[in-house]
């Protein structure tokens, strides 16, 4: 059973007109005739994969020339309209209008877009869509007016929001209204720096140029400058005006630099370069001009440089080019080695692009319009470096750059990538596909040296087989390429279409966040040299290792968040993933390892079982049970560094599940009821365990010592049930500690003079209920150099049911805590000092006063005579 998959673009005559944005889907099912349609699944969720028959009718990057005699996607030939495409970079649509253009007598017309950026953004918010309109039959000199004034309309647009459409009769007019308008808003940008400068600017008028010089190397950089400063030493080789607000480079400008050798107006208001401005420094060889206004006058600004025969980089980005006026300036550059034009309005590449950089290596077009790449790089035999990111490609077909060594086709469109079939010898080292729509694994070169394979965030699976037991080992796919009256048929077999792909170098795969729910056969087999695995976010139900696995060089394996329940491996095997150094299989549904896993995987250091319902071994015995229940052996792996168990259900850990490991990091968080009260199950750590995390462990202050974990640098005890400081702590040196979201009043008052005071250097301590009348900890710990509290804008006390902040307390509170934390013995004392006062002071006077009394009775008792 064979199915056709047909893509192309409608011609001239076509009846059907194919939107730039719009799905068409034919099937075609050989003698059947059966038709369908289906509909984009949404991404992130593992379904049954279907093999998606219907792929759309797009048009592909492919390196053959073709005639393109319709003005616009939608229209018949020679006619004009408007039409939108959405922008990944902001929420506005840009709005772009269609117009014929002589095009060096090759092509009859072309998409010229008018992007407004942000002079138009509030107007395109505003205004109801432009209607279509037609301007029927346009005479050249009609279209030659519309492209060079199109950017005046686009402004237009801006500034007149009852405007609905713009035919080619109001061309002129308009065009005579903007350039009445641009002197008015020239003036008006100048007073707005006079005013809002004026500081600045006067600044510089008493320091003339302001410049700071570091050998051959004047750094101008954000200096208010409006023209290149002439008191500048003669032999400077490099000179940066980057963030001033210079808008023309005059024919003067440079006249004294005559050894000037880089050069960066970045980010200035530059709307032209004069003919003659670079005549003095002919020897300069990087020239930044990014994010200027240099489509205003790109004519005369190519003609200045064309006068830099040495040129090897020229920066271009953020300039609003379109491909034609990108065309002109780079026209005479023949020397140029690295060019880019980011962050522009360019939509489509053709031939005439980039023609005379016979010695271009490396071409940046990221964040572009691009949605069709026709025959742009042939000419480019040197090109080694290409950068499409961030464009609008729908597919890329008969790939045959065979110089290239590295692609970046990332965060496009693209819905399947066909190299040519060739068995010449790519270049091609890297190539990055990730974030698009692929729906198959790319059908790459026969033969090449690719080493690096980026197809993260897709939506690729594989169908040899599917989840209901349906076979597709004997169907077969072709791709029909309709391209004007020529036809070119593709056979592919999808399931095994990689077995005539020479993948030997490859060293890293990141195949991450798909709908992969298995590997094909012998998938594997064809990368030795495979070091880095990323299969994360998938549907993966099972993985398999198997002695003399082809992945003996593997050193990091992630397959986490996918749906495994149950990791195969030989029995007996021992010579499993020998290489293998980090091995992630968080957030699955795993419950059992392979016996023994980590003891043949001989340089295992870092291992993620987060999130599954795995136990450690050993278990403690359950009543009723004779047998106990499937646990995780990781006892006498002696390379193992890093454990990850966070929220795996751990329930009573004991007896000495890490014996015979050297943990220097251990998660145990979300683990309710892993602690038993105790650390002891933790004391085969105590001389090696640096980072210790028991986050939301239920974990209480009754029995929890830390004293013997002297090697402990970082401890994570947030989300707990403290509710007094342990106080095993004061002896460790951390210097990272956590206790968030617990329930401690207070710090000990002599923290900031224990060990772990004197080495904390970070601490959290936000959303616990501290006493406000007990903070005498806080301001110790403020008084502690080099401690940082990074939630220190959080911490909160509490008084009387009042959260306060404990770097203002009101006055009230302050002086109310004082009496609530007075010496209570003192102030008995001072207030029963009166009373003791004023007994003595009369036990006094009733002696004075009953003296003679008081001594005649004495003497009479005691016998003794008396003198009266």
């Amino acid at each position: 059973m064979e199915h056709l998959l047909v893509l192309g673009k409608a011609n001239a005559g076509h009846q059907r007109k194919v939107g730039l944005n719009e799905r068409k889907c034919e099937l075609l099912r050989r003698g059947s005739g059966a038709g369908g349609e289906q509909e984009p699944k949404p991404r992130g969720l593992c379904r049954v994969p279907l093999l998606p028959l219907c792929l759309g009718m797009r048009r592909c990057w492919r390196p053959r020339a073709r005639e393109d005699t319709s003005c616009c996607v939608g229209s018949s030939p020679g006619k004009g309209g408007f039409f939108s495409i959405p922008s990944r970079f902001d929420k506005t649509p840009a709005s772009c209008f269609c117009l014929c253009q002589g095009r060096r007598q090759r092509r009859t017309c072309s998409l010229l877009p008018l992007r407004c950026e942000a002079l138009a953004t509030q107007a395109a918010k505003n205004n109801p869509p432009l209607s279509s309109s037609s301007t029927g039959t346009s005479e050249n000199a009609t279209c030659r007016a519309l492209a060079e004034t199109s950017l005046l309309i686009c402004l237009k647009f801006s500034f007149s929001p009852d405007a609905n459409a713009v035919s080619s009769g109001s061309t002129k007019s308009a065009t005579a209204e903007m350039e009445a308008l641009l002197p008015g808003l020239s003036l008006l940008l100048v007073l707005l720096a006079a005013g809002w400068g004026s500081g600045a600017l006067a600044a510089w008028a008493t320091f003339p140029g302001g410049c700071e010089l570091v050998q051959n190397t004047v750094d101008c950089t954000r200096r208010w400058l409006s023209s290149v400063p002439g008191n500048l030493r003669g032999d400077t080789e490099e000179l940066l005006l980057d963030d001033n607000t210079i808008q023309v480079l005059g024919n003067v400008s440079l006249l004294t630099y005559h050894q000037l050798r880089r050069l960066s107006l970045t980010k200035n208001r530059l709307e032209l370069i004069e003919p003659g401005a670079f005549l003095s420094s002919q020897g300069l060889h990087v020239l930044s001009l990014a994010d200027n206004l240099l489509f205003t006058n790109y004519s005369l600004t190519a003609a200045a440089l064309s006068a830099l025969p040495s040129l090897r980089t020229l920066d271009l980005a953020g300039n609003r080019l379109t491909e034609d006026m990108v065309s002109v300036l780079v026209w005479n550059l023949s020397s140029l080695e690295s060019l880019s034009v980011a962050r522009n309005i360019i939509m489509r590449l053709d031939s005439s692009i980039f023609t005379n950089l016979t010695q271009l290596l490396e071409l940046n077009l990221e964040k572009n319009y691009i949605f069709e790449i026709d025959q742009a790089f042939e000419g480019l035999q040197r090109l080694q470096r290409l950068n499409v990111a961030y464009n609008y490609l729908p597919c890329v077909v008969e790939f045959g750059l065979t110089q290239l060594k590295l692609l970046n086709v990332s965060n496009n469109v693209i819905e399947w990538f066909l190299a040519l079939e060739s068995d010449d010898l790519f270049e091609l080292e890297v190539l990055d596909l990730s974030h698009n729509r692929l729906l198959f694994f790319p059908v790459l070169p026969r033969q090449s040296k690719l080493h690096t394979l980026l197809l993260k965030d897709n939506e690729m699976s594989f169908y040899q087989r599917l989840p209901n037991g349906t076979s597709l080992a004997n169907v077969t796919v072709q791709f029909l390429l309709i391209d004007g009256n020529s036809t070119n048929v593709t056979t592919v077999s999808l399931w095994d279409e990689i077995c005539h792909s020479n993948l030997s170098s490859l060293r890293l795969l990141d195949m991450s966040q798909n709908q992969v729910w298995y590997l094909p056969e012998g998938f594997l087999a064809q990368m030795p040299s495979l070091t880095h695995l990323k299969l994360n976010q998938n549907c993966l139900e099972m993985f398999h290792l198997s002695e003399g696995d082809p992945l003996a060089m593997l050193t990091e394996l992630d397959l986490s968040q996918n749906q495994l329940e149950e990791l195969g491996a030989e029995v007996g095997a021992r010579d499993v993933l020998p290489n293998l150094q980090l091995f992630n299989l968080s957030t699955n549904r795993l419950r059992v390892l392979p016996p023994e896993v980590f003891t043949y995987t001989r340089k295992i250091a870092t291992v993620d079982l987060s999130r599954n319902r795995v136990d450690l071994c050993p278990q403690p015995a359950i009543a009723g049970k004779v047998e106990s229940p499937p646990c995780v052996d990781i006892r006498g792996v002696k390379t193992l560094t890093h454990l990850s168990l966070a929220g795996c259900g751990l329930q009573g850990l004991g007896g000495h599940p890490f014996q015979g490991t050297s943990l220097v990091y251990l998660d145990l968080s979300d683990n309710h009821q892993a602690l038993s009260g105790n650390l002891e199950w933790l004391q085969d750590l105590a001389l090696t365990l640096r980072v210790l995390s028991l986050r939301n462990t239920s974990l209480s202050s009754t029995a929890v010592d830390f004293s013997a974990f002297n090697s402990l640098v970082r401890l994570d005890l947030s989300g707990n049930s403290l509710t007094v400081f342990p106080t095993s702590m004061g002896v460790l040196e951390l210097r990272s500690l956590d206790l968030r979201d617990n329930c401690l009043p207070a710090l000990p008052m002599d923290v900031a003079r224990t060990p772990l005071g004197k080495s904390l250097r970070e601490v959290y301590l936000s959303r616990n209920p501290y006493n406000c009348c007990t903070l005498g900890w806080w301001d110790a710990l403020q008084r502690v150099e080099g401690l940082h509290v990074p939630d220190g804008q959080e911490v909160t006390c509490v008084y009387a049911s009042q959260t306060l902040s404990p770097r203002a307390l009101p006055e009230p509170i302050l002086q109310s805590c004082r009496w609530q934390t007075a010496d209570l013995a003192l102030l008995y004392l001072v207030l029963a000092l009166p009373t003791c006062l004023t007994l003595l002071v009369a036990f006094a006077v009733v002696f004075l006063m009953l003296k003679e009394k008081l001594l005649k009775m004495v003497k009479s008792r005691c016998g003794v005579s008396s003198s009266y």
